[in-house]
């Protein structure tokens, strides 16, 4: 069973799982049940739109998923980057190498990895 926060938050706003499932577009409160019981796991459209009804985000709002997803980045950032480093190619391997040293951390990717939208 996977930690979540939704029923805290769902508490803390005074709202019914019905209310909250009406917010996500949801028939009735069973997903959201199901959810705050981590007997299903949200998709990420609904994790998204959870991030929006409560102003948290996702990572906060799953913590143990997040950090089970950021051990498993790291497990396989950590192959990836010794399989690179015995097949180096240049520029792309200095790329790669800076990309899977931040992954699995909260460190931004440096360019070219993390690309801001442009205003038009």
């Amino acid at each position: 069973m996977s930690l979540n926060h939704l029923r805290r938050y769902r508490k803390r706003g005074a709202l019914t799982q019905e209310e909250i499932a009406f917010l996500l577009g949801a028939a009735c409160g069973t997903k959201v049940s199901r959810h705050e019981r981590a007997s299903r796991p949200p998709s990420l459209h609904t994790a998204l739109t959870y991030q929006a009804i409560f102003g948290v985000p996702v990572h906060e709002l799953f913590p143990q998923d997040y950090r089970n997803a950021v051990a498993a980045v790291q497990a396989r950032a950590d192959a990836l980057s010794r399989s690179v480093a015995r097949r180096p190619d240049g520029r792309k391997a200095i790329f790669k190498q800076k990309l899977l040293a931040s992954a699995g951390t909260d460190a931004p990717a440096s360019p070219p990895f993390h690309h801001e939208r442009q205003s038009t």
